[in-house]
């Protein structure tokens, strides 16, 4: 699977951005996606993540209640609605595949995306 990000920009704090990720070269619809960021100077972290089976959706708790993923399998697209953006959500953003019914541990994630960067001003 090839995978393209984009979305990422500049906002302020309190703000929303929409991160979008497309997909191409194997059958989407069986892929579980999610989205990491990396900060710099630490390591990359999980974010939000959504199941190919049944749409099944998990968070990072510093971002429940804020950020939404949801995918489009006929697009072939997997997409990141951030809201109440923090500057602590300054990042680049990956978007990535697995296997897996469900996952949120990098390892388990197989193809990846270029990153997206999201800077929050404060």
């Amino acid at each position: 699977v090839q995978l393209q990000a984009y979305g990422g920009g500049l906002v302020n704090t309190g703000g929303s951005l929409r991160l979008s990720c497309a997909a191409s070269g194997r059958p989407f619809n069986r892929y579980t996606m999610g989205w990491f960021r990396q900060a710099p100077g630490r390591e990359r972290e999980f974010v939000a993540t959504i199941s190919w089976r049944d749409g099944i959706t998990r968070y990072a708790d510093s971002v429940k209640g804020r950020f939404t993923i949801s995918r489009d399998n006929a697009q072939n697209t997997v997409s990141l609605q951030m809201n109440s953006l923090k500057p602590e959500d300054t990042a680049a953003y990956y978007c990535a595949a697995s296997r897996t019914v469900l996952s949120y541990a990098i390892a388990e994630f197989v193809f990846w995306g270029q990153g997206t960067l999201v800077t929050v001003s404060s």
